[in-house]
């Protein structure tokens, strides 16, 4: 099983795409695959942010302002609870006194 699509698997793999809304939706950032020396190259998660943007553009109706609006606040959700665990897991490596200190600490308005 691979990692790496073309533009090809992509279109026939997202069905709802069309070749035109690929191309739009690269131009406009809103996903950014790799560039290799036959064309573009997507990963699984390309493909998998192509059809919510699919979902949204299609369901949803939203435009591409809509869209890159929408995209960039699930981005930063997502960077937000990288963090999170990034935190959670360095409070871990704390000796239990100063874990206790730190979730208390938290818990203060």
């Amino acid at each position: 099983m691979t990692d790496r699509f073309s533009e090809e698997d992509v279109i026939s793999n997202v069905t709802r795409l069309t070749r035109s809304q690929l191309l739009s939706f690269i131009e406009g950032e809103l996903v950014r695959p790799a560039k290799g020396e036959t064309g573009y190259i997507f990963r699984r998660i390309d493909i998998a942010r192509l059809e919510l943007l699919c979902d949204l553009s299609h369901d949803l109706d939203l435009d591409e302002t809509a869209l890159a609006i929408v995209m960039s606040l699930l981005d930063q959700l997502h960077a937000a609870r990288q963090d999170l665990v990034a935190i959670a897991r360095a409070i871990d490596t704390l000796p239990s006194e100063l874990q206790t200190r730190v979730i208390a600490a938290m818990k203060q308005p």
